[in-house]
Formats: C-alpha cells, sequence, structure tokens
C-alpha cells in the first residue's frame, strides 16, 4: 500500500540528504517549491506532499542506485596518433603502444615499448614494495582514486588529487601535446604527456613544513586480466615480474636559470623521463634493485607549490625532447588549447540544467579524438574502439559513436572522416560464415584493425553510413556513397538467396555474431543488418532512387520471414513462470535448427545480443506478447533468484533499473520503454546508462561496470536517450516530437535548457526553454531550418504539477493535451 507523506520541515531536510536538492526538486506527483521559504530551488512545482515511491529519477538519485566504478583507466592523447597514454584512477601514467590485448597488427613491431610512472607521497625513497604475486590493483588500494577536468580548458587536463594526512593535497595534472602543435601527419610523431604536480591545499590546522612525493620508473608491469569470476570482470593485475625496465637508466642534471633539471636516460643518449628546472636540492634520482628508479621531489607546504614533468611516447632523441622543453607546461597547453578549439563543440549545441549530464557529453566528444587513429603504414583514419586493451575497432558497438551520438550532435565532418575506411574496404574482406564468399557489398573492418569479425558489423557500417546521409544532408557525401550504398544492399539480398544447412532460409546464413566466435543465425546479426538496411532505405527513398521500392519490398520480406521464425522458435524454446504462475518462453537467441555449442557468454549475451534488440530494429513492436515476455524475464524472471553479491558481467543477466548487468551499451530495453512511453523506465534507463556506466569522475565508458574502460561504450546509447527525450524525429514517420520524455530536472527556473543547431531528418533546429515558479509556465522558443518540414511537429506536455500553460514562441497554449505546432 502506497503512503502518502505530507512532508514537515524535518521530513523535507531528510529527502534532501538523502536524495539531493536536485531528486527533491522533481518528486511526482509534485514538491512544494513555490511555498518553500526555506529553499532557493528553481524547479516548477506546487504542492507539498509526494508518493516517495514515485521519485522521479536524476542524477542524484541515480548516484544511490550504481556506486562509482573502481578500475577506470582514462585516455590521454592528440587526435589522430597512433598511440595514447592511459591515467590510472591512482595517477598511474602508463604508455603501452602494443599490449595482448590489442590486435592492431601494425602495433606488433612495437611490443616490449612501455613505461608506466607511479606517483607515491612518502616520507622517504622506502615506499611499499609491489606484492610478490600477481594480484588485482584494486585489491591493493581500493580501486578508487580522486579525479577529474580541469574547468576553462579546450584541452583536456586531468587531474588527480593526492590528499594527504600530514596536511596537503598534492595535485597530479596531465595532457597530451604533439611536438609542434599541429596536425598528425603519419601517427608516429613524438607526442608527450605534460604533467604538473601542485600543492592545492594545506590544513590550517596541522601541516608538515615539507612532504615529498615519490616517481618510480619501471616497465609497465600492469596487465588486464579477463578473470570474470566473482564480482571480477576484467581487471588491472600488478605483474611484479615486469616491474624491470629494460635498460639501465641513469640522470642527467642540468642548471638554467639558476634552476635545477634532471633527465633520465637511456644508455644511448635518448630521453625516457625529465623533471623541467625548479629549485635546487629539491629533486634527487635513485635506482632500485629491481630494475627501477625513481625521483623524489619536496613539496613545500604552500599553495602553489608545483614542479612539471615530461614523458614521451617513446625514448626521443635529446634535439626533440629540447623542443618540447622550452615550451614549458604553459606554453604547450597555450598551443594545445589553440588546436583543441578548432575542433569543440559549440558550447550551446545540448545544454541542460543538469551539469552532469552536459559535462559527460561534453568531455565524451572530447575522447572522439583521442580514440581516433591514423595507420602510419595506409595513412588511413579511423575510430578506435577503446585505449589500451581495445585499441582496435570493433565496428558494431563503435558505429554507435557515429549514428546515435556524433551524428545526432552535427559532428559531420567527424563522421565522415572516420567512416570513409569501410568504402575503401568494402568488398575486400570476407564474411565470417562458411556459406559466405567475398562480396563487393560487404562492410568490414580492414584486416589490420579488425579484432574478431562479426556479421552485424555490416549492418552497422550500413547504419552509419545512411544515418550520416540522412541527418547530414550532404549531397556531396550521398552522391559519393549512393553506389556504395547500394552495393552493401544487394550484399544483404544476395546473402538472404543462399541456402545453409540447419538454418531458416530467406534469412542470411550462419555467421560468427559475437566474440564467442561461434557461427550461427544469430537474431542479433539478424537484427544489425535489417536496421541498416531499412536505414539504407529510407536515405534512397528520400533521393527518390530508383531501386528504393525493389529494396523495399525486400525488406518487408526479410521481416515476415524473421517474425514467423522467431514465433517458431520462440513456440519451441523452454519455458519459466512467473510468481503468479504465468508461462512464458526462455529468450531465444539464435535461428538455427541445431543450437550451437554453450559458451560463457552465453547466460549474459542472452539480454545484450538476444530478443530485446529487435525493436530498435524494427523487426518487432515493443506490445507484442513476445517482447514483454523477454523484458518481462530480465526484468524479473529467474535469473534475479541466482544473483547473489558477488555478481558477475558475464553471469545470467538481468536489468537492473534498467541497465544491463552485462555490457550496459547493449541495454535495449530502452527502446521498448520509448516505444512504450513508459516515462518512469525511460528515464531509469537513461540516468543509469549516465551515472551507472560512465566515471562519475572522468566520464569514461565502460564495457562492463568495473571491467574494461578507456571506451565509449554506453554513451551514445545515453545520449540518444537525452537528445530523443527532448527531439525525437524517429518515434512516427513524418512527425517531429519536443519533449516526450524530458526530464523534470531540465525544466528549471534558474538555468535554460539549450539545443541550438541540433540536427534531425528533416534539417537542423532550435529548442531553448525555461520554467517561471511565479507564473507556473514554460517558456519555449523552437525553430526548424528545414531541408524538408515534418508534416506534424508535437510538444508533449511536461508532466510538472501545478503547470497552468506553455508558451511557445511568444503564443501560449493550454496543457490538457499534446500541442501540434505547425
Amino acid at each position: 500500500m502506497k503512503e502518502n507523506i505530507h512532508l514537515s520541515n524535518s521530513r523535507r531536510e531528510f529527502l534532501r540528504n538523502a536524495l539531493g536538492a536536485a531528486t527533491a526538486s522533481v518528486l511526482i506527483p509534485g514538491y512544494s517549491l513555490a511555498n518553500e521559504t526555506e529553499r532557493q530551488d528553481t524547479n516548477l512545482g506546487t504542492t507539498s506532499s509526494c508518493d516517495v515511491s514515485e521519485i522521479e529519477p536524476d542524477v542524484e538519485l541515480a548516484k544511490f542506485w550504481w556506486p562509482d566504478q573502481r578500475n577506470v583507466w582514462t585516455p590521454i592523447g592528440w587526435k589522430d596518433h597512433f598511440f595514447r597514454f592511459n591515467v590510472l584512477y591512482n595517477g598511474t601514467i602508463l604508455s603501452e603502444p602494443f599490449s595482448d590485448l590489442s590486435s592492431r597488427k601494425h602495433a606488433v613491431k612495437f611490443k616490449g615499448d612501455n613505461f608506466l610512472v607511479r606517483f607515491t607521497p612518502w616520507p622517504d625513497i622506502n615506499v611499499p614494495a609491489l606484492p610478490t604475486t600477481q594480484v588485482p590493483q584494486w585489491t591493493l588500494d581500493g580501486g578508487h582514486g580522486v579525479q577529474g577536468w580541469k574547468e576553462g580548458m579546450e584541452t583536456p587536463v586531468l587531474w588527480t588529487d593526492f590528499q594527504l594526512q600530514e596536511g596537503m593535497v598534492i595535485r597530479q595534472e596531465v595532457f597530451g601535446h604533439l611536438l609542434g602543435g599541429g596536425d598528425v601527419k603519419d601517427g608516429l610523431e613524438p607526442v608527450f604527456a605534460w604533467i604538473r604536480l601542485t600543492v592545492t591545499h594545506v590544513d590550517p590546522i596541522r601541516s608538515v613544513e615539507t612532504f615529498p612525493m615519490i616517481l618510480q620508473l619501471s616497465a609497465n608491469y600492469h596487465e588486464l586480466i579477463g578473470r570474470f569470476t566473482h564480482e571480477n570482470g576484467v581487471t588491472v593485475d600488478v605483474l611484479p615480474h615486469r616491474v624491470a625496465y629494460p635498460k639501465q637508466l641513469s640522470a642527467i642534471l642540468y642548471e638554467k636559470a639558476n634552476q635545477i633539471g634532471l633527465r633520465v636516460v637511456e644508455p644511448d643518449g635518448k630521453i625516457r623521463f625529465s623533471v623541467l628546472p625548479t629549485s635546487r636540492d629539491r629533486v634527487s634520482f635513485f635506482s632500485n634493485n629491481d630494475g627501477t628508479c625513481g625521483i623524489k621531489v619536496d613539496f613545500q607546504a604552500k599553495i602553489g607549490d608545483y614542479a612539471d614533468f615530461l614523458m614521451p611516447m617513446f625514448p626521443t632523441a635529446a634535439s626533440e625532447t629540447s623542443k618540447e622543453e622550452e615550451l614549458g607546461f604553459n606554453g604547450a597547453l597555450v598551443q594545445s588549447n589553440a588546436y583543441w578549439k578548432n575542433d569543440l563543440l559549440p558550447e550551446n549545441r545540448f545544454r541542460v540544467p543538469e551539469d552532469y549530464i552536459t559535462e559527460a557529453i561534453y568531455r565524451n566528444v572530447k575522447y572522439v579524438p583521442v580514440l581516433t587513429s591514423v595507420d602510419y603504414k595506409t595513412k588511413e583514419y579511423s575510430f578506435l574502439s577503446g585505449s589500451w586493451g581495445y585499441d582496435q575497432l570493433w565496428p558494431t558497438p563503435t558505429s554507435m559513436n557515429s549514428h546515435m551520438f556524433l551524428s545526432l550532435l552535427g559532428e559531420h565532418k567527424t563522421v565522415e572522416k572516420y567512416t570513409r575506411i569501410y568504402k575503401i574496404h568494402q568488398g575486400t574482406i570476407k564474411p565470417p560464415g562458411g556459406s559466405y564468399d567475398l562480396h563487393s557489398g560487404y562492410y568490414a573492418s580492414p584486416n589490420y584493425l579488425t579484432s574478431i569479425d562479426w556479421l552485424a558489423d555490416h549492418g552497422a557500417v550500413l547504419l552509419q553510413v545512411s544515418t550520416h546521409a540522412l541527418l547530414s544532408g550532404d549531397q556531396i557525401f550521398i552522391n559519393e556513397w549512393t553506389d556504395s550504398i547500394i552495393k552493401a544492399c544487394d550484399f544483404i539480398k544476395d546473402a538472404c538467396a543462399k541456402k545453409a544447412p540447419d538454418s531458416v532460409e530467406g534469412l542470411m546464413p550462419p555467421a560468427v555474431a559475437t566474440d564467442d566466435m561461434i557461427p550461427t543465425q544469430s537474431i542479433w546479426s539478424l537484427a544489425w543488418n535489417y536496421k541498416g538496411l531499412t536505414k539504407a532505405i529510407q536515405m534512397l527513398k528520400k533521393i527518390k532512387h530508383s531501386r528504393a521500392d525493389e529494396f523495399d519490398v525486400f525488406a518487408k520480406q526479410y521481416k515476415a520471414t524473421f517474425v514467423r521464425a522467431f514465433r517458431e522458435a520462440s513456440a519451441e524454446a523452454r519455458k519459466w513462470k512467473d510468481r503468479e504462475g504465468n508461462e512464458y518462453p526462455v529468450p531465444v537467441t539464435s535461428l538455427s535448427k541445431v543450437p550451437p555449442p554453450r559458451h560463457v557468454y552465453d547466460d549474459a549475451f542472452a539480454l545484450d545480443v538476444g530478443p530485446l534488440v529487435l525493436v530498435w530494429a524494427g523487426l518487432f513492436d515493443a506490445d507484442d506478447p513476445l517482447m514483454v515476455a523477454a523484458t518481462k524475464f530480465f526484468r524479473e524472471g529467474p535469473n534475479w533468484s541466482l544473483k547473489g553479491p558477488r555478481y558477475n558481467a558475464v553471469s545470467r543477466a538481468v536489468l537492473e533499473h534498467e541497465m544491463s548487468s552485462c555490457e550496459p551499451c547493449y541495454s535495449w530495453n530502452v527502446m521498448h520503454s520509448w516505444q512504450l512511453s513508459d516515462r518512469k523506465r525511460y528515464l531509469e534507463g537513461m540516468y543509469s546508462l549516465f551515472v551507472g556506466s560512465l566515471s562519475q569522475q572522468t566520464y569514461t565508458s565502460c564495457e562492463h561496470r568495473t571491467g574494461m574502460q578507456g571506451t565509449l561504450f554506453s554513451t551514445p546509447l545515453a545520449f540518444w536517450m537525452a537528445r530523443m527525450a527532448l527531439i525525437d524525429d524517429e518515434i512516427k514517420e513524418n512527425e517531429l516530437h519536443l519533449l516526450r520524455f524530458c526530464p523534470l530536472a531540465w525544466i528549471s527556473s534558474s538555468k535554460e535548457t539549450v539545443l541550438k543547431g541540433m540536427p534531425t531528418l528533416y534539417g537542423p533546429v532550435d529548442l531553448i526553454f525555461k520554467g517561471d515558479e511565479k507564473s507556473q509556465q514554460v517558456y519555449i522558443t523552437f525553430k526548424g531550418d528545414w531541408r524538408e518540414g515534418p508534416q506534424k511537429v508535437v510538444l508533449h506536455i511536461p508532466p510538472v504539477r501545478g503547470l497552468r500553460s506553455i508558451v511557445v514562441n511568444g503564443k501560449k497554449y493550454g496543457i490538457k493535451k499534446p500541442i501540434e505546432l505547425n
């Protein structure tokens, strides 16, 4: 039984403390703001009672659901460079040009050329030794640090705080810089990590006068280990036997302007690490018996005391290092800011009152250039799927960077630049299935970047290309790519004409669908290819191409065949019962007549690459009984009885706060909520993705929680939801819907929500709105720069208690039903 709780002052105070002020301001059915004198809140609302069970999600509430992740690392680098640095949550900086988890063929020659700098505040050089056996790093230090981004910088400058009980806070700042500060030419130019350590706080009650920071210089002794046991997925392990640097390192001191600098050099004179000139007698070098060396730097307990350091990706000639050192930290930062400014997204492209959301979006836009590369052999540009472990290319999840993120933000030049590689290599890769041959239309990652080929990759790239064409309206791009798109559609059509044993005729034959590398007639592969096909047809119809109708007829046949086969497979599937005794089919993941052999990923992938994807793909509607059964299975089914405290990413999957317990980027259930107008679940999923799958400090995206980091994997889906909450051009053909799921936290009387130049299928639009607490109105400015306008523009009424009217472009409207603006 629900209890309506009338909030006394003490009760209000309790909710503020428990849920955060932002959460308390958006309670449904209402939270009194206009009548509160003790709190200056700017969100609309009229009543002083609420049902606590119906709190609308926001960032602060989602942080109670999702503790910040451990094991985070953050990439630092320069746009298009072949390599990048990675900074761990504890401030450790490492360069590993080739790791065992990477499959970039052209990086193999750099295997072993790695380096690591660990920062430890300690009274002397005898810092705690590494363990003697292999262990996850998080078991040594808890797996969490204190990090963030320096404000007011175009350049991504990552800071890590060391909070010392001796009464000081020493902040580390790191950013990447290319020698010369210009565009990458071949991807192998000298690139550096600039590092500054600064005293940012001194305790006024008790503090030491000085305290050292010990820098340990060694080989990279960290490795990514796919444990997938207990609560561990992929861990950053310490392998102590790898700590010794393979060459003897020594120090050279030099004097400049009455200060002392220090260079750590290899036997051939190349510089491995530098301490920029600083006051005398504060820096010393030492060697250890384990093949490592170190630098001790003393810091005075004075705010602003600092020291600068320079770390090249590879040992660098003194002449090149000197050029970089001449710039200094500040000079390199000025040069970097000028370079990064060229590519920055306009700050008013997407801005909402919840600063966390805005910051997460813009920081991830800045990750994109770091996770790109020009290959030094082929001179071809490509997105990368991640940094460190995943610095290769999985086209399917990486395509989401474009069609769910960058294209929706109007980053059209970026999308086009890094999509071109697929056209160059179209038809050169054999699809990953026994029934397939080379086909001139097949899209795939070039073999020098590929990790594991998936049949889904073809549909994902076709979706990426077609979405870019539709949202950019770039006729030059469309003209250039139309033949390629036609060939890509022909590949799907030709594949469906093939016959293969134990498979459904009329659909694409079995092929590798995921990293389990097992060929099967996976619904995942079929869904992605259908989605790409239908988006291509949409584009071809837009340009009135002569083959558009032909492909449209084929797509309808594809869908009918798939739906019939999926219903038959579901009818034959094992059954489960809910608590009321109702029976449902266990989700089906393959249409192959002979089930593929079991794999360790099977239970988790039943969610991520299972039937939930079919609504997004357009193969089923969300209200179909089979789709209702599929979501029910993961929301409340038998897997929940097995979910213990040491749950793992590849354990039997569930939807927790509407997010996949395996890979959050594949939380396709949110598309069901989108289609069904399920506001509560939609927002629950959106906030879970933003808060639960991104680092809450650096906004890097995970593959799965506390596992593989340094990616963009789940950011695109999170942003897609944020964009569709406000501007939706997909829910109904030829219609544009506004504020369909607008979070109440984004209706503020102190901060505008601003979306300017946002691409849609019809052309870019501006949408700006703000609440007015006194008049209980929402003021909206809307403008469309149409290429071909929608038949309808529908404004949905946000469920703000006490809202009296909405004013759009100066015209007042009632709130009883959605408003048609044209």
